[in-house]
């Protein structure tokens, strides 16, 4: 079983904010990168290019911090990675062209990748790490609700999409401030009876399920502002739509970390997969004008991304009690918010998202069928046993 420490409730709560300070651009994505196509900062088949390079760039940083960083730095590089992610988000208001806003958004991510990594190392290694990583996931949700409405009526409308960045750049300075109150000596995970983790297709499971479904949500966040506005509302309407749905999935992770005890966790990412893959057919059928139904199956959505985190990270540890799959788990959800909106874009025509759905559904889609095929070989695995016997 994975070594469980005590650590003190100051500072697992000083972790999850800083988490959720990394974590702001991942919400905040689509008002971010509609505000850049508006101001025609970059193209509308630049989106996906800009979009895939923070995000994967966040997830090489917070595997690299995994593999590479030692646990005894941790306070430290939490206030280098926070105080180069203000830099490189001010950094961003000098940025030119596609290529000019990938490469300092891609920077920005390695850091908030470590970051990351840092919550991570202290939410695994936590008493109940499925349901703390529910409340992480709903606290990050708040966050980016809040600063999402405040970006929405107040910072943009005033200061445009510069504004909003640097109001980014501000509040990382909260985590440079909290880094002395994490963690000052966390051990590392335990190893199996054998000494050696070996990779399996049962533990390489979680982490396809969770990147296929990530992908699922991140095709369709990234174009939710564009998607939008074809249906039928304002760029203001857009916005508050997507603070509204940041509201929403904090009520989703909270249903889901109060749940995630009592659900089997493949089961529950099974329906949720289904759900979100019917939920991206909808909204493909959504013709211009029904602006309620678009609403609707956004929120839908948004309740189903963070109602199923908790199982994400039940389902790694029910398939590697040491942890080290569960530790991977942010790294799976990062890469695969990433690679949605990268082949999305790809399909983009012009100033037209409107096959960006089919994109979304069809990760969905594939999520369910890598669950069903996990569901038959456990039942083969069952009736080999008894015959056995």
């Amino acid at each position: 079983m994975t070594q469980r420490h005590e650590i003190h409730a100051a500072a697992l709560v000083t972790a999850l904010v800083v988490g959720s300070m990394a974590l702001l651009v991942l919400g905040l994505q689509p008002i971010l990168l509609g505000e850049l196509l508006e101001a025609k900062k970059v193209s509308l088949e630049g989106l996906g290019l800009v979009a895939m390079a923070e995000i994967v760039a966040l997830g090489l940083g917070a595997l690299l911090g995994d593999l590479a960083l030692p646990l005894a730095h941790l306070r430290l590089a939490t206030a280098v990675a926070a105080a180069a992610t203000a830099a490189l988000n001010l950094g961003t208001l000098y940025a030119m062209g596609d290529a000019g806003f990938a490469a300092c958004r891609a920077a920005a991510g390695l850091a908030e990748g470590v970051l990351v990594w840092g919550a991570t190392a202290v939410i695994v290694r936590s008493a109940s790490p499925d349901r703390i990583a529910g409340i992480f996931f709903v606290l990050q949700t708040v966050a980016q609700a809040v600063v999402g409405l405040a970006l929405a009526h107040v910072v943009i409308p005033a200061h445009g999409w510069a504004g909003a960045f640097t109001l980014l750049a501000s509040l990382l300075v909260v985590p440079v401030l909290l880094a002395p109150a994490l963690p000052r000596n966390l051990q590392p995970l335990s190893t199996p009876s054998t000494g050696v983790f070996a990779w399996s297709w049962e533990k390489a499971m979680p982490l396809i399920t969770v990147f296929l479904q990530l992908s699922a949500l991140g095709a369709l966040w990234a174009y939710i502002e564009p998607l939008g506005i074809e249906v039928g509302f304002s760029g203001t309407a857009v916005q508050t739509l997507i603070a509204a749905c940041l509201g929403i999935q904090v009520v989703g992770g909270l249903c889901g970390s109060v749940l995630v005890r009592s659900l089997d966790a493949p089961r529950a990412l099974l329906v949720g997969s289904a759900l979100l893959c019917g939920v991206a057919i909808g909204i493909f059928y959504t013709g211009v004008g029904v602006t309620p139904m678009f609403a609707a199956l956004c929120g839908l959505f948004a309740f189903i991304w963070l109602f199923i985190t908790p199982f994400q990270m039940r389902f790694a540890f029910s398939a590697d009690t040491s942890g080290r799959v569960a530790s991977l788990i942010p790294a799976a959800q990062i890469f695969g918010i990433a690679c949605g909106p990268l082949i999305a874009s790809a399909f983009v025509q012009g100033e037209q998202a409107h096959a960006v759905p089919v994109v979304s559904a069809a990760f969905g889609a594939a999520a369910v069928l890598t669950l069903c095929l996990r569901f038959v070989a456990q039942r083969q695995l069952r009736f080999d046993q008894r015959l056995e016997r």
